[in-house]
């Protein structure tokens, strides 16, 4: 189960990308999503009912498209909007992708763009422009079910997702304490726009908390145009999959063939020696 707060104005595309962020954890380890419920905390007094509509009908359309559906749920009221998925999944025990299982020498795809963290506090600041709105909105309401499906026909050792622990936090979950990574800094796919509203200090705190948790397990070898894009909370993020480095071209070829077009090989796992992530 996972909720969030509003991170567009529209409440259609707000319901799907709650949902997107909801389902993501059930397609990070190969399921495939089977039933949901609503989970809806509504500010019934500065709102009408028509949004909380258009909330559930944008969920519900997310759900089925990943062939689920919508059971039930429960709303109570809040001062503020609050809604997500409490999600069930099935998987085969023998076939589960987990986020610490990968293998030495295997190579790290990104499916989603960083800097999402950034700018959607742009956007509660009410600081982007129409177009930008409409771009972030599509991105985060895509859902990783393709991508979890395209994985399975490839030598994937590992998967996760990334949302609130940013690129690095989650890089460090997939290595755990075996492995080291090294993250190639002019293949990770990150929104211009992003760099933009880092530059004025438009930072979310979970943002802040990362960095400071993990810029002691990081190494800089590359010069960035800003690092906090690494360590950005995301909502609704992309798919981290660790693949054979044979397979890895073909897995790329394949998810930008079928809409993530953002995709890239951005790391590759090494033996650990010195600091856990290397930036180069």
């Amino acid at each position: 189960m996972d909720i969030i707060t509003p991170v567009v104005d529209d409440p259609y595309y707000y319901g799907q990308i709650a949902a997107a962020n909801s389902l993501s954890d059930v397609f990070a380890m190969g399921g495939e999503v089977k039933t949901a419920m609503n989970v809806v905390g509504f500010d019934g007094c500065h709102h009408p009912k028509e949004v909380l509509k258009e909330m559930l009908r944008g969920a519900e359309d997310k759900v089925k498209e990943c062939g689920g559906s919508i059971v039930g749920g429960h709303t109570i009221e809040t001062p503020e909007m609050l809604y997500g998925l409490s999600v069930t999944g099935f998987i085969d025990p023998k076939k589960i992708y987990y986020n610490n299982t990968l293998r030495e020498g295997d190579v790290v795809i990104l499916t989603k763009p960083l800097g999402m963290g950034i700018l959607t506090t742009a956007l509660k600041a009410d600081m982007l422009g129409d177009e930008v709105v409409k771009k972030i909105a599509l991105i985060l309401s895509t859902l990783n079910y393709k991508a979890s499906m395209i994985m399975k026909k490839y030598d994937v050792s590992a998967c996760t997702d990334v949302t609130g622990f940013g690129l690095l936090g989650h890089s460090l979950e997939m290595i755990s304490d075996r492995f080291g990574i090294e993250i190639y800094s002019q293949n990770l796919p990150i929104l211009e726009e992003s760099y933009e509203m880092a530059d004025m200090g438009i930072i979310p705190a979970g943002t802040y908390n990362n960095k400071s948790y993990l810029d002691n397990k990081v190494e800089f070898k590359a010069h960035l145009r800003d690092d906090i894009l690494l360590f950005d909370a995301q909502t609704s993020g992309g798919l981290l999959i660790a693949v054979s480095e044979k397979d890895s071209k073909k897995l790329l070829d394949e998810l930008k063939n079928e809409g993530y077009g953002y995709s890239a090989i951005i790391a590759q796992i090494t033996e650990k020696k010195g600091k856990e992530m290397v930036i180069i």
